[in-house]
């Protein structure tokens, strides 16, 4: 019974979930500031998450992996979400964020050499057109925010940096132990951030609420835990090819749930942006560098 909802159940629904985190986020900015919304998500499942990891026993850093765990979580969390956060509270639309997101593993690609590793000319070549799917899709928006896409930016660095400083220096550290130190370093530095810009005041308390929730509970958790089953019980290289159906999804969600238009540019981006995805991350032998420098930044979702 596990292993057949492992092949039919557990793939398709752990994209829906994850797709879900940038509808969610979406919705919280809309009803607070962006370091509010972050401070509450990161408070509450810093809190979950601790206690998750003793009854786990999971196996906790110690030494100098320690200061490497906690600028690899701020660098993830604070960096990555802060920026798109404040990005979704600019009218950057759902697709944009996701794509702009899913360019992950091109980013960390060009990272190559500090993991060992190189980059073929396949990879190149998708990177090229998974650059195009999102021209694609931003050239689509009725609201094209420079700024925005400055924000977008500063979230890819944030979350691919993050993902090769922690392969490079703490690779080995336990997921679970490491997810939960990201978000309680995280949640004093974005309250921090919300309390010096003035930005502390909800004007919707039902649906910061209702993002919260969802963001702790199902993104910061049932997500991440669903991710880690999977990657015990399969092969890392297909589950990380999930990864390319979120930006899909996402989009197709913000139009169902928040309305986010999704029009032809929008749809055609989305599908010359997996097209490059799935070119960047093939290459002729061993597991793409894509996914073996993703396994450790997922669980930070």
């Amino acid at each position: 019974m596990k292993a057949q909802f492992m092949t039919v159940a557990a793939q398709p629904l752990f994209v829906l979930l994850w797709s879900s985190a940038c509808i969610a986020g979406i919705i919280g900015v809309g009803a607070a500031p962006p370091m509010l919304v972050l401070f509450a998500r990161y408070a509450l499942a810093g809190v979950l998450l601790t206690v998750y990891a003793f009854a786990v026993r999971a196996t906790w850093p110690c030494g100098s992996q320690v200061p490497h765990v906690l600028v690899a979580g701020l660098l993830m969390q604070i960096v990555q979400f802060g920026a798109f956060y404040m990005a979704m509270s600019d009218h950057v639309s759902a697709a944009v964020i996701a794509l702009v997101q899913g360019l992950n593993p091109v980013v960390i690609a060009l990272f190559a050499g500090v993991l060992g590793e190189t980059v073929t000319v396949r990879q190149w070549f998708g990177f090229g057109i998974g650059g195009i799917g999102v021209a694609l899709a931003v050239v689509d928006q009725s609201h094209f925010s420079p700024v925005g896409l400055l924000l977008c930016s500063v979230g890819l660095l944030g979350l691919s940096i993050g993902t090769v400083y922690q392969k490079r220096f703490v690779p080995t550290v336990d997921p679970r132990a490491s997810t939960t130190l990201h978000m309680v370093v995280s949640a004093p530095i974005a309250g921090l951030l919300a309390w010096l810009t003035g930005q502390v005041h909800v004007s919707d308390v039902g649906r910061f609420a209702g993002s919260v929730a969802w963001l702790v509970l199902v993104n910061s958790m049932a997500a991440v835990l669903l991710l880690n089953v999977m990657l015990r019980h399969g092969d890392a290289t297909r589950v990380g090819r999930l990864f390319f159906a979120t930006p899909a999804v996402t989009a197709i969600l913000a139009w169902l749930l928040i309305g986010q238009p999704l029009r032809p540019l929008t749809i055609a981006g989305l599908s010359v942006g997996l097209v490059g995805l799935v070119f960047a991350s093939r290459k002729p032998s061993a597991p793409s560098a894509a996914v073996a420098a993703r396994r450790p930044a997922v669980a930070a979702r």
